[in-house]
């Protein structure tokens, strides 16, 4: 009786511990993914101040204002580069 809870209980540890590293393996930003992101439009999420958020194509990046101006939330920007995988963007009136 007390193997089968073993057995049961390192089953259960085994499956959680597969599906955290799958779910981690689908959610990683992958480095090529950083070219295609370049000259697309996001939508600033944190201020950037003059580092902050945006959102582009439906992902969350760490973004800094090319020039280091402050950009407000909201505000519409074109990713322009990436510096270690935090991406650089202007301004788009």
């Amino acid at each position: 009786m007390k193997l089968i809870f073993l057995i049961a209980i390192l089953g259960t540890v085994v499956a959680l511990g597969t599906a955290v590293v799958v779910g981690l393996y689908i959610h990683k930003k992958a480095s090529a993914s950083d070219l295609k992101l370049i000259g697309e439009f996001a939508r600033v999420s944190r201020k950037l101040d003059p580092e902050g958020t945006v959102i582009v194509c439906g992902e969350l990046w760490r973004a800094r204002s090319r020039n280091g101006s402050n950009i407000s939330a909201g505000a519409r920007v074109r990713v322009v580069g990436f510096a270690d995988h935090v991406a650089l963007v202007d301004c788009c009136n």
